[in-house]
């Protein structure tokens, strides 16, 4: 069997005409739930020098296999190694990335520009992207980029669609936006709260989340009256499915945000946003837009890619993840909860009662039962009048607001999503006759693989129909392929179903081999060393002694100090294949 030659990405690249979908990734279940929901690419972290040191993250040794099954399946990795690092951690980096590179990485997201220096002097090859960190909203910042290697921006938060189109229009670079998910409330990288309140710092990866906490706003000495909005710098979460259609001109990759949250929160995202970038201005159902409220918000917006609106990006009345929004408790009899629906409720369904107060322990739990004008029913819906039970009967009060923050059955779909291959790579298979034996191509747009089996055979009866080839060269069911076309060069021959199976399996083998293999990448060890020799050393009379460390709040310590801790790195384990 041989591999024939596979054509240049570039063509392949140039049939995309849409920005990819990236996809976030904490742990395994969610880089499967992202590869079988439609994600071009996703982006994780290493178990040290990620900016989500919480969550999951994967060993140096579990990445092989990782890359090995990505592209297998069609999907890109990217290694996000966007902490800062001290100069006594540079050794330990260079051994790091060049492991990296090694296990296949597509592209690495960097803040740290000595880090990227480091980086480009082990692989000359290896894609840079610049970090949302990197705090980029200018054209003018992308030739100091370029100069240091990157190739892809991941642009600040805080651009509007406007500005977005702006910078297109003066780089050539790659630009990259974030388009969901949890939103910081200073520029991305530049938020030093947590390191000033509770030594943790966001450029670390332990982000204590300060933005979350109840604050006063004291105005010219006086304390002002808000009522119950007390998270003054908690900002709603990012929602821009609806901006997708103006975006797809603009970038070449649309970001979702969320390394650490559920596999079903993957899930539900990745598959929203694979629908908005096949189907350009497609208007979203009721339904979608529920579900993504349900797998996570804090209440959504368009953040800043619709321009400044800072009333409607901090309500401030919770740090929490919400939900559906379900109504307002208009009565409470006994047992029994009554309000007007705005939202859908089932028995099973998780809810929580708000009455203005998140920092407390909120009651809530799953409904039991649930009735409709008097009669059980099994599910209800906006506009209905229904009365539930909670299990456990939390004290409820009249005029309270009710979120549903479960559901068990778009949890059991969401799950269903990924547990099994769904997703299949579509191939395209020829069939010939070559010096009297049966030959097999298989070629998935990029790669090409052949294989023999033969000799053949003058048929008496039944010759190698295309309908009887297609039927078992597209018996591919253990495999991630899906035969796609077919075309068949053959005469009057036949050949044994035996060996015609034997000849799919084997080239299905060989195109698994050849899109598992590594991207070839120069690597050059000794990089740092190199660059050591190279930099010039700064006399001891011009370097600045350190600024004295921002003064802690005593009044905000407290809060940090009960937070469950963030930082740290967890210790490697003994990586699982994933096929």
């Amino acid at each position: 069997m041989t591999s024939a030659p596979a054509p240049g990405p570039a063509a392949f690249m140039a049939a995309r005409r849409r920005p990819e979908v990236l996809a976030p990734a904490g742990d395994r279940d969610s880089i499967r739930a992202a590869v079988e929901n439609g994600a071009d690419a996703v982006y994780f972290g290493v178990r040290k020098y990620s900016a989500r040191a919480r969550a999951a993250n994967f060993a140096i040794e579990e990445l092989p296999d990782l890359f090995s099954f990505l592209h297998l399946r069609g999907v890109k990795g990217y290694v996000a190694f966007n902490t800062l690092l001290f100069p006594e951690e540079l050794e330990e980096a260079e051994r790091m990335l060049l492991g990296i590179i090694e296990a296949g990485a597509d592209a690495l997201i960097l803040q740290d520009f000595g880090v990227a220096r480091l980086a480009r002097e082990i692989s000359p090859d290896i894609p840079l992207h610049a970090s949302t960190q990197t705090t980029t909203t200018s054209a003018e910042q992308m030739k100091s980029l370029a100069e240091l290697g990157f190739s892809r921006v991941i642009l600040a938060r805080e651009l509007s669609v406007p500005e977005i189109r702006k910078i297109r229009e003066s780089t050539s670079m790659d630009l990259e936006v974030f388009v969901h998910g949890a939103l910081c409330v200073a520029y991305s990288g530049q938020c030093l709260t947590s390191e000033a309140l509770g030594g943790r710092s966001a450029n670390r990866g332990a982000c204590a989340q300060a933005c979350r906490l109840p604050y006063s706003l004291v105005v010219d000495g006086e304390t002002r009256d808000l009522g119950d909005r007390k998270y003054l710098v908690s900002p709603r979460d990012l929602a821009a499915y609806d901006l997708v259609a103006e975006l797809a001109d603009l970038v070449i990759a649309l970001k979702i945000e969320g390394r650490l949250k559920s596999p079903a929160y993957v899930a539900a995202t990745t598959r929203a946003y694979r629908k908005a970038v096949d189907e350009l201005g497609a208007r979203f159902e009721r339904d979608e837009v529920l579900a993504l409220q349900q797998v996570f918000s804090r209440g959504f917006s368009k953040g800043f890619l619709a321009g400044v609106n800072h009333q409607d990006l901090v309500p401030a009345l919770s740090p929490k993840k919400r939900g559906v929004f379900l109504g307002v408790v208009e009565e409470v009899d006994r047992a029994r909860v009554r309000l007007c629906l705005e939202g859908p409720l089932a028995p099973g369904d998780g809810v929580v009662f708000d009455y203005g107060k998140p920092e407390d322990d909120e009651p809530g739990g799953r409904v039991t039962h649930l009735w409709r004008e008097d009669v059980r029913a099994a599910r209800a819906d906006a506009p209905d009048e229904v009365e539930f039970e909670v299990h456990g009967n939390p004290r409820v009060e009249a005029g309270w607001r009710v979120w549903k923050t479960s559901g068990p059955v778009l949890e059991r779909e969401l799950r269903a999503s990924f547990d099994i291959v769904r997703r299949r790579v579509p191939v395209d298979a020829m069939v010939e006759e070559v010096d009297g034996s049966l030959r097999l191509t298989l070629s998935d747009g990029k790669h090409r693989v052949t294989a023999d089996a033969g000799p053949l055979v003058p048929a008496r009866n039944r010759p190698l129909m295309p309908e009887f080839l297609r039927e078992h060269l597209g018996r591919l069911g253990s495999t991630p392929f899906e035969l796609r076309r077919l075309e068949s060069n053959l005469g009057n021959v036949i050949l044994p179903v035996s060996r015609l199976n034997e000849l799919r399996r084997r080239a299905a083998a060989e195109l698994e081999r050849a899109r598992r293999a590594c991207p070839e990448r120069r690597v050059r060890p000794g990089a740092l060393a190199r660059l050591r020799r190279a930099a010039p050393v700064a006399k001891s009379e011009e370097i600045e002694p350190p600024t004295a460390r921002a003064p802690r709040l005593s009044s905000l310590r407290p809060s940090l100090a009960s937070a469950p801790p963030r930082g740290g790195f967890a210790p490697s384990a003994s990586p699982a294949p994933f096929l």
